[in-house]
């Protein structure tokens, strides 16, 4: 087959498989909950015809792997719908991993990975041809037929692992209606799926250049509108000659009396009369240019805003193209951590701009996992609750005033400890002791927001690192949203997100500092003001001031900026001109040089040579043409607060000299993984001392001054638990965090380590570099 030809079959093929395979995930969960016989048939015959149309699609491209993987499951399928293989939690489990496998395959970035997922397949390929092979009479197990979610998968296919028993090579498969499929026929019939009257299938990145050119319009509109500007303003310098000249009409005309019989006068007399009428003449030609231009511009601003209004709208996605991933996710955590989840959706039809869904996707995500970890109970201890033994995670959409949605996404678990929160601060160093004591519920829970907050004992592969929710309001707010939460003891938590409909325009509020001009989005603008620099006051250090009883700290935008301003300028102004910028409970004023009003902004990218520049969001053209930055404001409240020194001549305090390294004790029998624990932490700016089991660790640990401590768990003389219980028992270090690294894997041994004290329990098949000092940084 022609090279290229093969490369546009594959391009067509994944986009194709996308759709499917999600279409198949979904169907199986639906497959799984659905009691009813008759139900069950039905989707059965949806999730039949997906793997078969997958399979004829793959075989097209030559992805003979995945086209014995789908021949395998449609053979599944026909032996459920005959009645001779049981539906069981075993089978749904290899029936998931198999999709989770196809999809890792077509997104794996390099060969590598590619090869990686081609084994997995192939080995679930030998599965399900195993299952597809045994009869219900061949089971173990209660009874024959279909059988019930939740029994178990036979035992001769549990232990069968054996290749593709029963497959052909591609080419020579046949299809179940018993004829031999050619490949690229195969493609037509499985790959085509019919579309609706109507509709046309577009690639998303065709959509997004639309979009964005589309989006240029309304740099020509602003354009539009300055130049209406200019022409008023040539009319106002005809107005401003018109009064000049009556001014002196009189003394004209008494000039004219007398020199009426001097020629040479005469002369210039003659050419006034006739400046006057020219310039009568202009000023009128302007007025009907000026008046020509606003009605163009006004046209143009409606069709601009109506040309983008419909192109957003085709850009807008349905909320449940997000919401589509999440059943499956919900189900694999839910099983692992051994709880059943009821996850119910609402308002998945309501549309929203594709960008914003992607960008909330990872945070819906973090709040999910979060709820089944943290939010919900296990059965047991729900039931002597008096709840139902399954929980509820609910994730709605609804539409709210003006150009905005909400997203609520509630469980109805044993909501959020606020001891353990303040606890947990203090413990930081975020606040004291005495400053907690007097925190509401309120205040509470915005400091689940600062990085490295987190209830969990333990950290996991899930959750407890305490980053999750950081991300969640940092993307929330640099979306231009708010995020609200709450909580009710024993009866669950709730997070409210308001997010706008559409990106790219807003209002901006035009400032300038230090000469420069930025722009601050309006929905973060609280108020601008000019208040006397007397007002002033110096609070710990701070310069101050007060706003509606509040002692707000002031910053100078251009010392937030790192942009030089010139000497000090105290005494020069009397009065100093505010802006005060506000998210959540967050508010500082800032020091501009003027406010020059607001507009409409179109955002534009800064590229990928600067894609992440502190304290910039991206730019806008003005109508003048002129490039202005748009300022991010979520970095800017989190400027230090002594960039004020510059204006108000406050000194910050001097710096308490040359931090002390970190010290790291690792604990770890091999000497290969040893040296590898060794080298990432020195890298990493650390200093480690090293054991090779936990007793020599422990001799150490009493001997020395760690920070924190690395430990395996299966080592010689003394093992990682019981390393972690002397740790705890140690009089004057019992609260150095310990991580254990392991290769254990088993719920019962992470439960073991959440009782000995242990801060996090990492799985060495899943760690990576960054995750181990990731969660090392979050402790130290």
């Amino acid at each position: 087959m022609d090279e290229a030809l093969l490369e546009r079959l594959e391009e067509a093929f994944r986009a194709e498989a996308e759709e499917r395979l999600a279409s198949l995930s979904s169907g199986l969960l639906d497959l799984e909950k659905a009691p009813d016989p008759a139900r069950q048939d039905s989707i059965l015959e949806v999730v039949f015809r997906e793997a078969h149309s997958l399979k004829g699609a793959a075989r097209a491209v030559n992805f003979t792997d995945i086209e014995i993987l789908f021949q395998s499951m449609e053979g599944v399928f026909a032996a459920i719908r005959k009645g001779e293989a049981p539906l069981s939690a075993g089978l749904f489990d290899m029936l998931h991993a198999s999709v989770k496998s196809v999809e890792g395959y077509l997104a794996a970035p390099d060969k590598d990975q590619q090869r990686f997922y081609a084994q997995e397949i192939a080995a679930l390929a030998g599965k399900l041809e195993n299952l597809k092979s045994q009869k219900a009479g061949d089971a173990p197990g209660p009874g024959t037929g279909r059988g019930h979610a939740g029994e178990d998968v036979p035992e001769k296919a549990e232990k069968d692992f054996g290749g593709y028993r029963g497959i052909k090579k591609a080419g020579q498969v046949e299809s179940e209606a018993g004829g031999a499929e050619d490949a690229l026929p195969g493609m037509r019939r499985g790959g085509d799926r019919p579309m609706t009257p109507g509709t046309v299938r577009i690639p998303i990145s065709k959509l997004d250049a639309v979009l964005l050119e589309v989006e240029e319009f309304v740099s020509l509109k602003l354009a539009a509108g300055q130049h209406v500007g200019s022409l008023r303003g040539a009319v106002g310098l005809f107005e401003r000659w018109r009064k000049r000249w009556g001014g002196i009409d009189q003394d004209l005309r008494l000039l004219r009396k007398r020199v009426e019989k001097e020629d040479s006068l005469a002369g210039l007399l003659e050419f006034l009369d006739w400046s006057q009428e020219y310039i009568n003449g202009l000023e009128q030609k302007i007025k009907r240019l000026t008046k020509n231009a606003e009605q163009n511009r006004r046209t143009l601003s409606r069709m601009v805003d109506d040309l983008i209004d419909e192109v957003k709208r085709i850009t807008m996605f349905p909320f449940s193209s997000l919401l589509d991933t999440f059943p499956r996710m919900v189900r694999d955590i839910s099983r692992e951590q051994g709880k059943d989840v009821d996850l119910i959706f609402d308002g998945g039809e309501i549309e929203i701009d594709r960008r914003i869904l992607e960008e909330m996707k990872t945070p819906l995500i973090h709040l999910l996992r979060n709820a089944i970890d943290h939010g919900l109970e296990k059965p047991e201890k729900r039931v002597a609750r008096k709840k139902p033994a399954r929980g509820t995670i609910t994730l709605s959409i609804s539409q709210t005033e003006g150009k905005k949605i909400e997203i609520l996404l509630s469980d109805d678990g044993e909501g959020i400890d606020l001891a353990g929160i303040r606890k947990k601060a203090v413990e930081l160093g975020i606040i004291s002791v005495k400053d907690a004591e007097r925190l509401t519920d309120r205040e509470t829970l915005s400091l689940m927001f600062r990085s490295q907050v987190s209830t969990s004992p333990l950290v996991t592969g899930i959750s407890g690192r305490g980053l999750g929710l950081a991300i969640v309001q940092e993307t929330v707010e640099r979306l231009g949203g708010r995020l609200t939460v709450e909580t009710e003891p024993g009866r669950g938590t709730s997070f409210r997100m308001r997010l706008p409909v559409t990106l790219a325009t807003f209002r901006g509020v035009l400032v300038k500092a230090a000469g420069n001009l930025f722009i601050l989005p309006s929905r973060h603008v609280e108020r601008t003001l000019r208040i006397p620099a007397g007002d002033v006051r110096s609070v710990e250090n701070r310069a101050t001031i007060q706003l509606d009883g509040e002692a707000l700290s002031l910053l100078v935008l251009a010392d937030a900026l790192g942009i030089p301003h010139g000497p000090d300028r105290d005494g020069e102004n009397p009065f100093i001109t505010v802006a005060v910028l506000g998210i959540g409970e967050r508010r500082i004023a800032f020091v501009v040089d003027a406010v020059l009003g607001e507009r409409e902004v179109l955002v534009k990218g800064l590229g990928k040579q600067i894609r992440r520049l502190r304290n910039i969001a991206g730019a806008t053209i003005l109508g003048t043409g002129e490039v202005v930055p748009i300022l991010d404001v979520p970095d800017l409240l989190g400027s230090p607060l002594e960039t004020t020194a510059g204006l108000f001549k406050i000194k910050a305090g001097e710096g308490s000299g040359k931090r002390r390294r970190k010290s790291i004790l690792v604990a770890e029998d091999s000497i290969t993984s040893r040296t590898l624990l060794k080298n990432i932490l020195e890298s990493a700016g650390y200093d480690v001392k090293t054991a090779v089991d936990g007793q020599e660790a422990f001799t150490s640990f009493k001997s020395g001054s760690f920070d924190l401590v690395v430990s395996d768990v299966e080592m010689p003389r003394m093992d990682g638990f019981e390393l972690t219980e002397r740790i705890r028992s140690h009089r004057k270090f019992a609260k150095t965090p310990v991580v254990l690294v392991t290769g254990r894997e088993s719920r019962e041994d992470r439960e073991r380590g959440i009782d000995v004290g242990a801060n996090a329990y990492i799985v060495k098949s899943s760690i990576d570099q960054g995750n181990l000092l990731e969660v090392i940084k979050s402790m130290i």
